[in-house]
């Protein structure tokens, strides 16, 4: 088919618009819009979120989404915080990216819900999102339809929660309950009711006053409505209207025991009067019948008291002695009983003066008076298995012991067969029989102790003197002062005559170093003149 030049050219101008149009198109948008902007698709639209040559704004944007800019505008909401608020809507929610690009994009993990206004706290931090913000806690029908928005909630518990109390209490939930436990109301003030809680109401349980009834289908828990204007409204009447309905006049919160009328009651009347801690005892203590006139046998302190010490002091007939000999009714303790009363059972003399009763007396937290008199009944035998029974027969400390100072000794050494001579006889009990073994500690050594000088003390002769392995060192030395020697010259293989007489012993006797140590030499193998002399 042929063309005229015009029609050709014509051709052509339309095909090049065309062209230049699509490509036009394309530069202007980078990509579609998601599902939520589709109905803004195309060129003839796009100032509607775009300023002219500009890129999206704040502005455009709240223009449309109306809801956000309502928060915004008063101040409340994520959109609406500080770290939010001045931000452009399009550095979070940026769009031409494909229909099925999700322009909402929240990481539960990081998302930091105190922005919003409302901080998670107790359960509702253990919540998952979805829990909360789901459709039917919306009451905008416009964002109710909206689906898997984050709007439109109230932060009044009721918006979420049942009203358990139906419409009887304030709908401020918080004032009475917390976040961690909805049944716990710990923020609840009685005292700011008609019925403020005192004496004993105290302590009754909610539940006891507050009964649960069926209100409208539904089980329910009356907190209001009900009537306290007499006592006899919850308590019942034990004494069936014989003294009115003002129980008032008798009773009162603390206890409802305690009778008002008998605090004019003079009890010196009877033959019992009330002294000391009998004045602080409720009367039903001792009139459990419940009937104050019914008598009760009070003879005795054991008429209304336990017996604390199980017979511990009961006679031989069988009879007990009354509490009152030891006791007084202004309380348990003291006791009054004497030091010469113990006296007559037990002689108190010297340390024992001061040792106070509990030291003896009570054991395991109680108290106990079947003591034996034996010293090891109160006190460790700190001897035991070291010291043989014929010098410590039947355990008895007081052998060598006495009350006023533990360390005193009167032990008669000789009764050991090694009588205590000299510097013995002034020596400590410690320093022979009480030493330390290879870990350092303090031990006993009374048993097994020989008679031979070596075993207290050092040879510092290097068993230069030794017989048959043992060194007699009385053949030298007495006990009066170790320094002194007794030990004659002459009786030795070398006789001291002429200058010998006079010369010194250090002299003759000097240290010497070996195998065996440092020690003075006495004994010479030779005793020629020239083992000294030149």
């Amino acid at each position: 088919m042929a063309f005229s030049t015009r029609t050709y050219q014509f051709l052509l101008l339309a095909g090049l618009f065309i062209s230049v149009c699509f490509n036009v198109s394309a530069q202007i948008s980078p990509g579609d819009l998601s599902k939520s902007h589709a109905n803004l698709e195309g060129v003839s639209n796009c100032t509607q979120c775009h300023s002219v040559g500009n890129k999206v704004t704040r502005e455009k944007c709240l223009a449309c989404h109306k809801e956000i800019k309502v928060e915004i505008d008063a101040h409340k909401g994520f959109h609406s915080s500080r770290e939010v608020g001045q931000k452009n809507c399009a550095v979070c929610h940026s769009d031409h990216h494909g229909r099925n690009f999700d322009m909402i994009r929240l990481n539960k993990k990081l998302f930091n819900h105190n922005l919003t206004g409302f901080v998670l706290k107790g359960e509702h931090a253990k919540q998952e999102c979805a829990k909360c913000h789901k459709p039917e806690f919306i009451k905008d029908p416009v964002l109710k339809k909206r689906a898997g928005t984050y709007l439109g909630l109230s932060q009044n518990c009721l918006s979420c929660h049942e009203d358990y109390h139906q419409g009887k209490l304030s709908s401020k939930c918080a004032e009475c309950h917390n976040f961690n436990s909805w049944k716990n109301a710990t923020g609840f003030d009685h005292s700011k009711t008609k019925f403020p809680l005192l004496g004993k109401h105290r302590t009754v349980k909610c539940i006891d006053c507050h009964k649960f009834e069926v209100l409208n289908g539904k089980k329910f828990q009356r907190f209001n409505g009900l009537k306290f204007d007499n006592c006899t409204a919850c308590h019942e009447d034990v004494h069936k209207n014989k003294f009115g309905q003002d129980c008032k006049r008798c009773h009162t919160e603390e206890s409802f025991f305690f009778n008002k009328s008998m605090k004019s009651f003079n009890h010196d009347k009877t033959n019992f009067k009330l002294i000391g801690e009998h004045r602080q005892v409720d009367c039903k203590e001792c009139h459990k019948s419940g009937k104050m006139t019914d008598p009760i046998k009070h003879d005795q302190c054991q008429d209304c008291h336990k017996d604390y010490h199980n017979g511990e002091f009961k006679h031989r007939d069988g009879t007990k002695p009354d509490c009152n000999q030891c006791h007084t009714n202004d309380g348990f303790t003291p006791s009054t009983f004497t030091i010469e009363k113990h006296n007559k059972k037990f002689k108190l003399e010297g340390a024992h003066l001061a040792t106070s009763c509990v030291a003896c007396h009570k054991k395991d937290d109680h108290w106990t008076f079947k003591v034996s008199k034996r010293c090891v009944s109160c006190h460790k035998n700190e001897h035991e298995g070291q010291i043989e029974d014929k010098f410590m027969p039947n355990k008895d400390c007081s052998i060598c012991h006495n009350v006023n100072n533990w360390h005193e000794i009167k032990f008669d050494h000789d009764k050991t067969g090694y009588k205590l001579e000299g510097e013995h006889a002034n020596t400590a009990c410690a320093e022979c029989h009480y030493a330390k073994n290879e870990k350092g500690v303090r031990t006993q050594q009374f048993k097994g102790l020989t008679k031979e000088c070596s075993s207290c003390h050092k040879d510092s002769h290097a068993g230069q003197f030794e017989v048959e392995g043992k060194t007699n060192c009385a053949r030298c030395h007495g006990f009066d002062k170790f320094e002194n020697s007794k030990f004659d010259h002459n009786t030795s293989r070398f006789k001291l005559d002429g200058a010998h007489a006079t010369v010194k012993c250090e002299e003759c006797h000097k240290p010497v170093m070996d195998s065996k140590g440092k020690y003075i030499q006495y004994k010479f193998n030779d005793i020629a003149c020239a083992t000294c002399h030149k």
